[in-house]
């Protein structure tokens, strides 16, 4: 943690921890879980700063700590801590009854905090090599897997990207993406690693984003694109000077090239970052930085000015490799699936073991390129691919053209099965409001742009895409709900 035990690390609510404070409080928190039977901690609650208590204080009892998706079902929740090894359960008092009747030992986040505070301290200095973090995958399109992160994983990540102690005394970061997603557990480690102030906003608002960005003079910000998309919105109602501002990190997927030119246009102020990383690499590979950002925006080099749509460069320690389907490596241009390889990337998983390859890569299954520069694009999931009269269409190569037109707010582009063609392409639109479209003006929009055989065979018309609470579109739930719908009528 921070070099000065006394500066404020964490704010939430009306909780404010010092440095020294927040490590007492985990050191009676290990204590807690070392007293129990528990061999793993489990958290189910908003987040705020029970996650870098839990974090800590699993830690230094020398157990894996998962938090999970709060938002989930209560059958589903219990489902995920059965697959724990004999939890402790940490949950926020309303999720109590959620949590309820598992069998297995309950906490209430404030009882918890209460033990830690009369309990004899404990650090059992766990082995680096072990679990530290496990998380769930979002299972969007099968079986959640359990990704164990080790303590050499996550201080691979925190040490290749963050440099100790190195914040200014006035510096926060708001901290709202949910405490169960990498980038949660990354914000807490990194922020506290750098001495960095952590603000949490533990129920997204874009007021009050906005509010606490200026009451608590909010230096750096981290968001999913559906919360710029909300933020942006709120601002061009209501333009609230922000000016402590300096830094917005956005990513958890993919962000439309047209609402992140809004966004640098409305606050030019500010350094955007578009952070690219999965679960299994622990947060962040890939940074386009805040120079690379005006540098593509303003640039009439067209090569320069397409790196706005990428996820820029990888960070110190990541090796990147893109290969084709019999695993050559290829050059600058060349679509393929990205592989990792580092400190920071685990590739572990719970019942199944490691995956990565006999030389320590990792396949992301994410389809990407790289320009001559070094800069990397993601293209698309390799299971997401559309297979059309035997050629392969990444769906995001139309949704950036799509997006770009002017009545278009969001776009997903799927395959469904077609009895000629194999797959048929469907793209689903969420229009701007008072935006009048046609299927064949959208049509025509990509005709002009790509090839003839990425036109959309079929325009669907939606209010809102269904996604996860990061922005990631639920591919498989719109397709199903576009078949069931084809085979309604």
């Amino acid at each position: 943690m921070s070099g000065d035990p006394d500066r404020v690390a964490v704010v939430s609510d009306d909780m404010r921890l010092t440095t020294a404070e927040l490590s007492e409080l985990a050191d009676g928190g290990a204590g807690v879980i070392e007293g129990s039977p528990a061999r793993s901690l489990a958290y189910v609650g908003t987040g705020g700063a029970m996650l870098p208590l839990l974090i800590f204080a699993a830690a230094r009892a020398g157990v894996p700590f998962t938090p999970l998706n709060y938002r989930l079902s209560g059958a589903t929740l219990r489902e995920l801590i059965a697959r724990l090894p004999d939890p402790l359960v940490v949950c926020d008092t309303g999720y109590r009854d959620v949590v309820a009747g598992t069998g297995l030992q309950v906490m209430t986040a404030p009882d918890f905090v209460t033990a830690a505070r009369i309990t004899e301290p404990f650090n059992a200095y766990p082995d680096p090599d072990s679990a530290a973090v496990v998380l769930f995958t979002s299972g969007t399109t099968s079986r959640p897997k359990a990704v164990e992160l080790s303590h050499n994983n996550l201080t691979g990540y925190v040490t290749g990207t963050v440099e100790f102690d190195s914040a200014a005394a006035q510096d926060a970061a708001l901290i709202c993406v949910p405490p169960y997603h990498i980038a949660g557990v990354g914000a807490a480690l990194s922020n506290l690693y750098a001495a960095r102030k952590m603000v949490y906003l533990r129920t997204f608002n874009p007021t009050a984003w906005i509010d606490l960005v200026n009451t608590e003079a909010v230096t750096t910000a981290t968001v999913v694109p559906t919360m710029l998309d909300r933020i942006v919105t709120a601002l061009e109602g209501d333009p609230v000077p922000l000016p402590t501002l300096r830094n917005l990190a956005y990513g958890g997927s993919k962000v439309g090239l047209p609402l992140v030119r809004k966004a640098l246009e409305l606050l030019p102020q500010v350094g955007f970052v578009n952070a690219y990383g999965l679960t299994e690499t622990s947060s962040t590979i890939a940074v386009l930085t805040p120079d690379d950002h005006r540098a593509a925006h303003g640039a009439t080099d067209e090569a320069i000015a397409r790196r706005l749509g990428s996820v820029g460069q990888p960070v110190p320690g990541v090796e990147v490799e893109i290969r084709d389907e019999n695993g050559t490596a290829l050059g600058p241009g060349q679509p393929g699936e990205l592989f990792i390889r580092g400190a920071q990337v685990s590739g572990k998983y719970t019942g199944i073991g490691s995956v990565l390859d006999e030389h320590g890569w990792f396949p992301t299954k994410d389809i990407a390129t790289f320009d001559d520069g070094g800069y990397l694009f993601i293209t698309g999931r390799s299971d997401d691919t559309i297979i059309r009269g035997g050629e392969n269409i990444a769906p995001g190569e139309i949704e950036d053209v799509l997006v770009e037109h002017p009545g278009v707010h969001e776009v997903a582009v799927i395959g469904v099965e077609d009895p000629q063609w194999g797959q048929a392409i469907v793209a689903v639109v969420v229009p701007e409001d008072g935006a009048t479209l046609t299927a064949e003006e959208l049509r025509d929009h990509v005709r002009s742009a790509l090839r003839g055989s990425r036109t959309p065979d079929r325009v669907v018309f939606r209010d809102e895409l269904p996604v996860t609470p990061t922005g990631k579109i639920l591919r498989r739930q719109l397709l199903d709900e576009i078949c069931s719908a084809t085979a309604g009528r």
